[in-house]
């Protein structure tokens, strides 16, 4: 005897629902792993800015554009 759920009209077998399952596990594993990715970038690149911006790299270039016009 298979074990199978009614859902919106159609018998899905219980094979199927671990199988939806698993690749949803999957599908938001990866998501999860890119927006972790992505905070490191925005993280690593916020971080540089500031410590630009500490040492007054920002304000030579500008000293240094301006003494040029």
């Amino acid at each position: 005897m298979l074990i199978a759920f009614q859902i919106l009209g159609f018998e899905l077998p219980l094979w199927a629902l671990f199988l939806i399952g698993i690749i949803a596990a999957i599908v938001a594993w990866k998501f999860i792993k890119f927006a972790i990715k992505i905070m490191l970038i925005v993280i690593v690149f916020f971080t540089i800015l500031m410590l630009i911006d500490y040492f007054n790299v920002i304000s030579g270039i500008q000293n240094l554009l301006l003494s040029v016009i």
